[in-house]
């Protein structure tokens, strides 16, 4: 049970007629026309607003987008994300084009129940991502009470995340924060077994934490991506012009030597001169990676051994592809995965995909659905099942007898 108090705990007189100030995450992405391509952060959010409006509250949205650093950029702004979640929720959402300015304020009370106002970047104050404390009072002026339901970004302490709900309570998960935290915390308490993780992506340094978290609970640790290259160069084998961190080599021996069978590494793959020269692509064994070459896909024998693994396990963990999988000529390693994923889910077993890349390759094979929960954070997930405490999730409001 989650220790801090969720929106469906709060009651009428709390709701009715009340600001609900509402961190979400719509980071999303834009194309050069400023229309949203992606909207799956924008409709996982539905359910919290349509609660909200439900039971009489005026809603306020706060959300950053893109990387402004600190100063209005109009490519960043989220004007466009108001439109599209308009048309998503069939009503019209207002757009403020400021955060805390007194019209900002006085948009807010000027809200009638059920209505939605959505205000502009938070990042376009630099005092944001310091997680000002002058910002963070201005900021509790926008509600009467805060709903964090940006499970996206509940890994900054910034002063829309955790700032605010120093001076604004209750504050209080929204339904997908408490979704999120109960799905990936029933990884960490007690999975039923057998429990598998498969972890891919560019980089073991950036997952260290997490898989020496993994280690000690799980059956199977499944890895690959150009992360698996660092392994494999610990291993002795020659890894060509793959990606490689020569500085993580020794972490990933002596993980090989502790892990024993519990490690699975790929056993061939798909190499090419280039990312972007598909067309020379060719599986070799992992012994046959030429000197001139990039490993840029898992193979066929490894990724059916993957999804083999996933088969036979009752809790799945999957985060990161297991290779370029935007490009055709090394996208197969990933969509086997992903099949043997939605096929031990289909069977009884509990799959949890970790956000960014790998949400994304699922929803591109048309798996989403498939799936017991995509997450819709990355760096929160991989932290938060490293066993890091979230900032933005700290700064609720506690449980009584929690």
């Amino acid at each position: 049970m989650l220790e801090k108090l969720t929106v469906r705990e709060l009651s009428d007189v709390q709701l009715r007629g009340k600001r609900a100030l509402v961190r979400v995450d719509y980071n999303v992405p834009l194309d050069e026309e400023g229309e949203v391509t992606d909207d799956a952060r924008i409709r996982a959010t539905l359910p919290t607003l349509e609660y909200l409006r439900g039971r009489g509250a005026r809603v306020v949205l706060m959300s950053h987008l893109g990387r402004p650093k600190g100063q209005p950029v109009p490519k960043y702004s989220l004007r466009p994300v108001a439109g599209r979640l308009s048309e998503l929720l069939g009503t019209e959402v207002k757009f403020q084009p400021s955060t805390v300015s007194k019209e900002a304020v006085a948009a807010s009370q000027a809200l009638d129940s059920g209505e939605v106002l959505l205000l502009e970047n938070t990042r376009f104050d630099a005092r944001e991502t310091a997680n000002d404390p002058e910002l963070a009072r201005a900021l509790a002026k926008l509600g009467d009470v805060y709903v964090n339901d940006a499970f996206g970004a509940a890994h900054r302490a910034h002063a829309s995340t955790a700032g605010v709900a120093k001076y604004l309570k209750p504050a209080v998960a929204g339904l997908l924060l408490e979704r999120e935290l109960e799905y990936l915390g029933g990884l960490l308490r007690e999975p039923t077994r057998p429990y598998v993780a498969i972890l891919g992506g560019a980089k073991v340094s950036d997952k260290i934490d997490l898989i020496e978290n993994l280690l000690t609970r799980v059956e199977r640790l499944c890895v690959g991506g150009a992360m698996a290259c660092t392994f494999l160069r610990a291993m002795g084998l020659e890894t060509g012009e793959s990606l490689v961190e020569e500085d993580h080599v020794d972490f990933a021996a002596g993980l090989i030597g502790k892990a024993g069978d519990a490690l699975v590494l790929p056993t061939d793959g798909v190499v090419a001169p280039a990312p972007d020269r598909g067309n020379e692509a060719r599986i070799v064994s992992r012994k046959g990676i030429p000197a001139d070459q990039m490993l840029l896909d898992i193979g066929p024998e490894s990724a059916r051994a993957f999804a083999k693994t996933a088969r036979g396990a009752r809790t799945i963990l999957w985060n990161g592809p297991m290779g370029v999988f935007e490009q055709e000529a090394f996208a197969a390693g990933t969509r086997i995965v992903a099949d043997g994923v939605a096929a031990a889910t289909a069977e009884g077993a509990t799959s949890v995909i970790g956000g960014g890349d790998t949400a994304a390759a699922v929803a591109m094979f048309g798996l989403t659905e498939r799936m017991t929960h995509v997450s819709t954070g990355g760096g929160a997930a991989l932290e938060f099942l490293a066993g890091e405490a979230l900032p933005g999730v700290a700064a609720l409001t506690d449980r009584e007898g929690a």
